[in-house]
């Protein structure tokens, strides 16, 4: 069995004959959580926002069953707990050749450059990209009529040329340079603007260079389907989106909490 990167843990044994005995015990963690948190944040998340119950069923097999309850969860002081929230991914797509089949235009119609029909089906999604030149493109504006048809939303994307110095990750709702896994995009009338956020599941992940990640971010982006308690993450790579996915699945439901300790620094 399985059980999640959290310490320590409050046991609940449920035996077939219906005792139950209630202790707590330290666990062997995974090395990237380990290498994550120092003696002195894991110190502080063991009264904090780490806490979970976790529930372990015997069966009249002999067979075991766990699973994770939020009953336990706990705050570390001044943070606000703001429930679980149905977690998406973003990327940032890059065309690597230059290609045509497609056209990128401007607020105005007037032409960006001829990219590929994969690389426009991509960006009209995700909100900004890099052209094979270079440029960074990120969204101004839809229902423009000289747009083609984005086949996944049916909107009609025209985009803003930015300075890939200033915008190397394109730009966000906010008019600000976006970065990777700390960017989010949230409903800012559930989230406003600025609002630090730690989501305790992320913390060990990796980042792209490899260091764990801290769990926390920064709302900083929105997007016209992250609409109520729904988060939608900048991952930056498609691959790191694929990595991330495959260990906090989309939609599988991340508790939220703003303000936290855990993310004070600047």
């Amino acid at each position: 069995m399985s059980l999640r990167r959290y310490t320590p843990l409050f046991l609940l044994i449920l035996g077939c004959g219906g005792t139950k005995q209630e202790f707590a015990r330290e666990l062997d963690l995974p090395h990237e959580y380990l290498a994550a948190t120092s003696e002195a944040s894991a110190g502080a998340r063991q009264d904090g926002y780490a806490r979970r119950t976790i529930v372990i069923r015997e069966g009249r097999d002999a067979s075991f069953e766990a699973f994770t309850s939020d009953e336990g969860f706990t705050s570390a002081g001044g943070g606000e707990d703001l429930g679980v929230f149905r977690n998406t991914y973003y990327d940032f797509p890059t065309e690597r050749t230059p290609g045509s089949g497609a056209v990128l235009y401007d607020a105005q119609c007037r032409k960006i450059a001829d990219v590929s029909q994969r690389f426009h089906d991509a960006v009209c999604v995700q909100g900004s990209g890099r052209i094979a030149s270079g440029q960074t493109v990120s969204f101004a504006r839809r229902d423009c009529e000289c747009a083609a048809v984005c086949s996944r939303t049916g909107q009609r994307i025209c985009f803003e040329a930015l300075d890939p110095q200033r915008f190397p990750w394109g730009r966000g709702a906010m008019g600000k340079p976006i970065t990777p896994l700390v960017s989010v995009a949230v409903d800012t009338s559930v989230i406003p603007f600025n609002t630090k956020l730690f989501i305790p599941d992320a913390v060990g992940l990796p980042r792209a260079d490899g260091t764990p990640h801290d769990g926390c971010f920064v709302a900083e982006d929105r997007g016209l389907k992250i609409v109520g308690d729904r988060i939608d993450i900048f991952t930056g790579d498609p691959a790191m989106t694929a990595v991330w996915n495959a260990r906090l699945p989309s939609h599988s439901g991340l508790r939220v909490v703003a303000n936290a300790p855990e993310c004070a620094g600047p």
